[in-house]
């Protein structure tokens, strides 16, 4: 029988600790502490030589139940659709317009971070309402 192992995901941009405190505000996770000296994570790294600065940056579920967000930088830019795409279970165990009105106003917090509304999914006779979007990235994700 395979044992359950802990996971992290990992996703690639340009600015780590700016995508990472975005996904701290949808997620309620937390960033690791700024190190002893610094104010800010970005003050810790400027003072640090070039090939010392930021590649990657955590943030965690202070209460250990969600996986690690890893935000690794890289050179290129957003090209295509992700492959793979986070679903924030904003609406669970909720239905009909309760679960709709519940995803808007989720919706509406995160365009105020930053995010992008894509496309909005109504409950039809198969599925309940969800809605596409984009982090400050251009990443999908959906709140369902």
């Amino acid at each position: 029988m395979a044992s359950i192992k802990e996971f992290q995901v990992t996703i690639d941009c340009a600015d780590p600790i700016r995508l990472a405190r975005f996904w701290c505000e949808v997620l309620g996770y937390e960033l690791p502490p700024v190190p002893e000296g610094a104010e800010t994570w970005e003050d810790h790294y400027r003072s640090l030589p070039e090939d010392r600065q930021v590649r990657y940056f955590p943030c965690s579920d202070p209460s250990g139940k969600g996986p690690r967000l890893l935000f690794q930088r890289v050179p290129e830019g957003k090209v295509v659709k992700n492959r793979v795409h986070l679903d924030v279970r904003t609406g669970t165990g909720l239905v009909g317009e309760e679960r709709l009105a519940v995803l808007r106003a989720e919706c509406d917090r995160l365009v105020a971070l930053g995010a992008v509304c894509l496309e909005v999914l109504v409950a039809d006779e198969e599925n309940e309402s969800c809605i596409n979007m984009q982090d400050i990235e251009g990443n999908e994700f959906c709140l369902d």
